[in-house]
């Protein structure tokens, strides 16, 4: 599998994650990171279709908060590595005690570090993540700070992206391919 870093942003429901399993299992052997963290029942639900959804054989690491610490060791042998999703992992991170003043800051700094890590795999990244930017501005200003800093995150991962998918009601957009940024 060529190596290469593979972006996929979309609304709730857009078909983001079936169309990362989809290229994932292009593979010959797939390391599935997972970010969420069964708090409520819904969570709960959600996380059992999903692993429902991917194939026996793929390893799945459970991570919430620090990818680029766990996935050396778990990657080895490993020729396609999937983060489902960029999203939650931004969530858990904000959510965490500290300097709210600084948490942009830190996690642009852990998105970085991560992309360091990819820089240093032979592996085939894909990774996933909403697009918040498109709705209604949120009423609190933590919505609005995740907002924000998401919507920054994804933008890093999307400069460095060799392909940026937006998926629109199931169906992948190539966005890379739809327009250059001007000069």
């Amino acid at each position: 599998m060529e190596k290469q870093l593979i972006l996929i942003l979309g609304g709730a429901r857009s078909g983001k994650s079936a169309c990362a399993e989809d290229l994932a299992r292009q593979g010959e052997r797939t390391l599935f990171v997972a970010t969420a963290e069964a708090l409520d029942d819904d969570m709960k639900r959600r996380i059992e279709k999903h692993r429902a959804r991917r194939p026996a054989a793929w390893d799945t690491l459970e991570e919430p908060l620090d990818p680029v610490t766990a996935i050396p060791s778990a990657l080895a042998g490993h020729d396609t590595l999937l983060i489902d999703c960029l999203t939650l992992w931004v969530s858990n991170l904000l959510l965490q005690p500290g300097d709210d003043a600084d948490a942009e800051t830190e996690i642009l700094s852990r998105a970085g570090a991560l992309l360091d890590l990819y820089d240093r795999t032979d592996a085939r990244w894909i990774l996933v993540s909403n697009e918040v930017g498109l709705g209604v501005a949120p009423a609190t200003e933590l919505g609005r700070n995740y907002r924000d800093v998401l919507g920054r995150v994804n933008q890093l991962f999307a400069s460095r992206a060799d392909k940026v998918y937006l998926m629109v009601a199931g169906l992948p957009v190539d966005l890379k391919s739809v327009i250059a940024r001007p000069d």
